[in-house]
């Protein structure tokens, strides 16, 4: 992986703000994109202001939307690099943002990320927001729900804490604690290994959810945890931000994102299709990418709604992420973790369980990882 902006020099004391799915400071605030002049990657910053705008790609876009000038896109800001809250506490960055606000500016639009809970985002589309570019996968059910345009792939990959102390493999979770993101396509997995484990006569797998990716990253390079399960660039960058992680097994279960639009969106969906097409056929989207050590993710067509029968080997991906409800059999430690974050706390306030007897922590590119 190329070297990652908001790399672990940047260290502050855990205050939640760049690191939690609760994040305080700007959980529903709107902050323009790709601010060439306090962007941390100039690069992608300078990229995107020379885009010019399209002419036959902004005559794509609804009346309505062409009339306000501005793209509304709601995303979920924990899920570093793709998309996290700057160190400035406010701003939302990653190479989701980079990647809308480029298609924005061949749209001839200003494009706004808001910060928000991953669960209020679809049901928010097409009246708060206009598009949610947050690393939805894209899956049958949720085209039944919305319109899906793909513009980036992932799989799935594990971590554990460095040196694999407990000698973990990834083909037997049977009996470890799993730290994930609550409602992810990871959490459904590990929820289907567990009663594996069961059928099989083993103990089932301990399932640590959380409301936040990087709090799931956090307990495991704290050694609350056994394993890291997450989409391959959330671990990878995870690893790359600490040296208490490293990768355990290989990439699995290849995914296709979409960006979220309404069921009925005027042929937006068909104008962001088109400008995705022309960030992928430019070279501008590898850029965009490599900027974040992403570019693993490029893909080389982008379709309106792809037939989820293409999706075949490709992972069936993240359900709506709605806190769908886990197997009887699984210990999940969430309730307190969770009902906490349902509220804002003043700042400085640490969520993790048993807090108090926690080493101090640092945050790093959006990753929160012992001091």
């Amino acid at each position: 992986m190329k070297s990652l902006r908001h790399a672990a020099g940047t260290s502050l004391a855990v205050v939640a703000l760049a690191v939690s799915g609760c994040t305080y400071a700007s959980e529903e605030s709107a902050s323009p994109t790709a601010d060439s002049s306090k962007s941390d990657t100039p690069s992608n910053a300078q990229l995107i202001d020379s885009i010019k705008t399209d002419p036959t790609i902004a005559a794509m876009v609804p009346d309505d939307i062409k009339k306000s000038g501005t793209l509304r896109n709601g995303a979920a800001a924990n899920y570093a690099p793709a998309e996290f809250i700057d160190t400035d506490g406010s701003k939302v960055v990653g190479y989701d943002v980079d990647y809308i606000t480029a298609v924005g500016k061949l749209m001839g639009l200003k494009v706004t990320t808001a910060n928000a809970a991953f669960p209020s985002l679809i049901p928010a589309i097409g009246s708060k927001y206009d598009v949610s570019v947050s690393s939805f996968t894209i899956t049958a059910e949720r085209q039944k729900q919305v319109t899906m345009t793909s513009y980036f792939k992932a799989g799935f990959s594990m971590a554990v804490p460095k040196g694999n102390p407990k000698k973990i493999s990834p083909d037997d979770l049977c009996g470890h604690s799993v730290a994930v993101q609550t409602g992810t396509a990871q959490e459904t997995a590990a929820q289907q290994k567990s009663k594996a484990c069961t059928k099989a006569g083993k103990k089932p797998i301990d399932l640590l959810s959380y409301a936040s990716q990087s709090d799931a990253t956090t307990n495991v390079a704290g050694g609350k945890a056994d394993v890291l399960y997450a989409d391959s660039v959330i671990t990878g960058y995870a690893i790359k931000q600490t040296s208490k992680l490293e990768a355990l097994g290989n990439i699995t279960d290849a995914s296709m994102f979409g960006v979220v639009t309404a069921k009925n969106d005027g042929g937006l969906s068909k104008a962001i299709q088109a400008a995705t097409q022309k960030l992928i056929d430019d070279g501008t989207m590898k850029k965009l990418l490599t900027s974040w050590g992403t570019e693993d993710g490029l893909i080389e067509t982008s379709k309106v709604n792809p037939d989820h029968t293409q999706l075949k080997g490709i992972h069936g991906g993240q359900p709506p992420r709605r806190h769908p409800q886990p197997h009887p059999s699984l210990r999940r430690r969430t309730s307190g973790h969770l009902d906490r974050c349902r509220h804002r706390r003043p700042l400085g306030t640490d969520l993790r369980p048993g807090a108090r007897h926690e080493p101090e922590l640092s945050v790093a590119g959006g990753v929160a990882v012992p001091a």
